[in-house]
């Protein structure tokens, strides 16, 4: 089921889980996803491995999983910025093959030690090209605080509204600890024509050097 039609129905709750380190069971995420899975979320995203990680492998494994043995929507993150064209053909078969609807298209870290390939440079890119290639569900990301890279958060709903126009069917935000921003950011959005489903991301403060490192992102 594609996600974006759940907010339709009902209020909708998810989960965002991270591949396990490559020295650390993949059988971990795997007793994660056990005890989530009674707490009856709507979906489940899987983060990819940033700046080339060996991790990414874990990505499409963990995805299946949720879907066709636990029976919960699976959300699989795909950066783009290390991807070619031909790569993200063969991932976007491989997601149909396992019954993935649902896919949230970033452009993803840039590592200064690793070149980037030119076919995708921004989210927006990737958007056009899963919609051009494949029926899926495509979510994107947004900021109510602003992109750390945009000069101002006006730039930032103009970038917002072009991945939008090209095929994002559903956004989901940056992690925030202040409503108002988010209230702020949607208002934002409806006054420019932005008119499908937002989703606010939160993060519990559990770890101080994780949250620090998650807002950079």
């Amino acid at each position: 089921m594609k996600t974006s039609e759940l907010f339709k129905k009902k209020r909708v709750f998810s989960f965002e889980i991270f591949p396990p380190k490559r020295t650390a069971p993949v059988q971990t995420i795997y007793d994660t996803v056990e005890e989530l899975a009674d707490l009856k979320p709507d979906f489940i995203s899987v983060t990819y491995g940033a700046g080339g990680s060996e991790t990414s492998r874990h990505t499409l494994e963990i995805a299946s999983f949720i879907k066709n043995d636990h029976g919960i929507e699976s959300v699989a993150h795909l950066p783009c910025i290390y991807l070619s064209k031909g790569e993200v053909l063969e991932m976007l078969e491989e997601f149909r093959d396992n019954n993935i609807e649902n896919i949230l298209a970033l452009r993803g870290d840039i590592n200064p030690d690793i070149p980037p390939e030119k076919d995708f440079m921004y989210a927006s890119d990737l958007i056009s090209f899963i919609k051009e290639n494949g029926d899926f569900n495509i979510i994107a990301a947004c900021y109510p605080e602003g992109h750390r890279e945009c000069q101002s958060i006006v730039e930032d709903i103009r970038n917002l509204k072009i991945k939008v126009d090209v095929g994002a069917d559903q956004l989901i935000t940056q992690l925030f600890f202040d409503n108002e921003y988010f209230y702020s950011f949607r208002e934002r959005a409806a006054i420019a024509g932005i008119n499908v489903p937002i989703q606010a991301g939160i993060m519990p403060v559990v770890n101080k050097k994780q949250i620090e490192r998650m807002v950079t992102l």
